[in-house]
């Protein structure tokens, strides 16, 4: 009679007390980290007080939250922005491990095609506030194509033909073609910073609350922003191809055998990639009343932390990585200096990526095959 050999089962190997320790401060070190800066601020400006003008010569100091609440109102529309070009990152590095960092530029186009549109329109100081909102939701309409288009055209033109290279070469023709747009805008409409119409009056507030004004700019962001995300999500979550979105990233090979069309479903995926950054363009051109050939390098390092630090993959940790990214920018420009924005945001993305590599909402994601 045959017999049947079980191998014993090895002693437990005993945890590491630094690993027992990196994993307590990559949960909650991380969360500490970023409440530091508003929980400061706000102590300091109830105790210390911050200065709120002049009367009768004299400095007005208030005791309150009330300039907190403007950084945060101020950062939470930025990172309506950010998260919008940060769920491209989170898109397409879900399906394929790429980061493209030409989806920056991809943004800045988005830009150009708005105030172009805007231009061809006739819309002016003088338009009606009916046409101006029609205006905006045709050249919202045309962005989102335009950059949705050449998102796809950028990946069947680099990125496809180099599917099953190494890893290096995809990432460095996306570096070459951030360049090629970034000369591209140059062409477009020169190298120097130019003013567009403030159409909606992006700094008139609407209302206040808490002492905080709330101003047209914020709203719009808001506006464009919640509802394509929830779009997005549904998308992903109820209709057939997005649910071959979410089959292509567990495992491209077993979806191809399943009978979806991983190409196809790869270029949707850049398309709504590209769509919501034209959509952070147009934003962007309203709120800031200015472009610029070189904005998308900033706003692109600015999503693609916000994108790592939510957790790459992750479109609700893509939105919200984006936010905190805003807010922290915002306290950074106001409090510090805007010279030292950038070192901030990205001394965070070091301490994310020590502390919580996968980032907030993040998970372990497959390796690229």
């Amino acid at each position: 009679m045959e017999t049947t050999t079980i191998s014993p089962i090895p002693p437990p190997v005993a945890a590491h007390p630094l690993a027992a320790v990196r994993r307590y401060f990559g949960r909650w070190g991380l969360i500490a980290a970023l409440a530091a800066l508003p929980i400061y601020y706000g102590i300091s400006d109830l105790t210390r007080g911050y200065q709120a003008g002049y009367v009768a010569g004299h400095v007005v100091m208030h005791h309150d939250l009330s300039k907190l609440g403007f950084n945060f109102a101020v950062g939470l529309s930025n990172g309506a922005i950010w998260a919008l070009i940060a769920i491209g990152y989170t898109l397409v590095y879900g399906i394929i491990e790429l980061i493209n960092f030409a989806h920056g530029d991809v943004f800045m186009i988005g830009s150009f095609t708005a105030v172009g549109i805007w231009s061809v329109l006739g819309l002016s100081l003088t338009t009606s506030a009916l046409g101006v909102i029609g205006g905006l939701a045709v050249s919202l309409v045309i962005a989102m194509l335009t950059t949705g288009s050449l998102n796809v055209l950028i990946e069947r033109v680099a990125y496809k033909p180099l599917r099953n290279a190494p890893k290096l070469a995809p990432l460095i023709t996306a570096i070459g073609f951030s360049f090629i747009l970034q000369n591209v805008g140059l062409l477009w409409r020169g190298g120097s910073q130019q003013s567009v119409t403030d159409l909606i009056g992006a700094q008139k507030a609407v209302f206040t609350i808490g002492g905080v004004p709330i101003l047209r700019g914020y709203i719009l962001a808001w506006a464009v922003m919640v509802p394509l995300v929830l779009a997005l999500s549904w998308f992903i979550s109820r209709t057939r191809p997005g649910k071959a979105m979410r089959a292509t990233a567990q495992d491209p090979e077993a979806a191809r055998l399943m009978g979806i069309n991983v190409n196809t479903t790869v270029s949707l995926t850049f398309l709504l990639g590209g769509a919501l950054a034209g959509a952070a363009g147009l934003i962007y051109a309203v709120y800031e009343t200015q472009v610029w050939y070189f904005q998308g390098f900033q706003a692109g390092l600015f999503a693609f932390t916000a994108a790592v630090m939510g957790g790459i993959g992750n479109v609700r940790g893509a939105v919200l990585g984006g936010l905190i990214i805003g807010v922290i920018q915002s306290l950074s420009d106001e409090r510090i200096g805007p010279q030292w924005t950038e070192a901030i945001v990205f001394a965070y993305l070091i301490a994310i990526m020590v502390l919580r590599p996968t980032g907030l909402l993040g998970e372990e994601t497959r390796e690229a095959g």
